[in-house]
């Protein structure tokens, strides 16, 4: 299957580059996506200019791909799904739940200058973090590309139910999916709450497992395009 993978916040296309050779030898055909934004350089871009990124590889994949998103870009996944129901195979959601319409896209830390830098390890702490070793977290801080306030602050919109009948994947990184299985209940994540196909996977792993545990979440990903 063809599988896009959609980086979260701070993040370009690089940090898949240990699960793209895994899952290539799964059998997969990955594409790992650089946003607008993110690594290309365009500090004004915006959401829209995000998702038309991802509606564009959505659009070249020769198949049905499967939509990965990791942490906020779980709503750029689903926003894909919003988008093109009939070509989005599969979603699959990484340490993350998608905004619901009206909600902003990732309005979460203080922005400077038009942008969202990365605000260091301390609100990481705990769960999030546990496995990112010292040399690991110098790398990834060094290399986080600050957000444009556009695309952090933006509103995500949201209009085709037919989203709701993609089958959708959570992986469980950092949290549980018992944990999880409480917070859908509980309303606290409304658009997979309504989601018709949902499969829990859980990954023993912090916030990144891309970068800590990725020959296993590649067969994770493997596993869910194959079923």
């Amino acid at each position: 299957m063809d599988i896009l993978l959609i980086a979260g916040l701070w993040l370009d296309g690089s940090v898949w580059d240990d699960v793209v050779p895994a899952l290539e030898q799964l059998g997969h055909r990955p594409v790992a996506l650089t946003l607008p934004g993110q690594g290309d350089g365009a500090g004004s871009a915006t959401l829209q200019d995000q998702v038309a990124a991802v509606l564009a590889a959505v659009d070249a994949a020769p198949e049905r791909p499967m939509v990965v998103g990791h942490s906020a870009a779980c709503t750029l996944a689903w926003l894909a799904a919003d988008a093109r129901p009939e070509r989005v195979a599969k979603v699959a959601l990484i340490g993350g739940f998608p905004s619901g319409d009206g909600q902003p896209y990732a309005d979460f830390f203080e922005t400077k200058d038009g942008l969202m830098p990365f605000p260091g390890w301390g609100p990481f702490e705990g769960p999030d973090s546990a496995d990112v070793d010292e040399k690991t977290r110098s790398r990834i801080a060094s290399a986080a590309i600050p957000v444009p306030e556009q695309v952090a602050k933006a509103t995500v919109r949201l209009t085709d139910e037919r989203r709701f009948d993609v089958p959708v994947l959570l992986v469980c990184p950092e949290f549980t999916p018992a944990q999880a299985q409480e917070w859908i209940d509980a309303g606290d994540a409304p658009e997979v709450t309504r989601t018709r196909h949902l499969d829990f996977a859980d990954i023993d792993s912090g916030h990144w497992p891309m970068i800590t545990r990725p020959a296993e979440l590649a067969r994770l990903l493997a596993a869910a395009a194959n079923a």
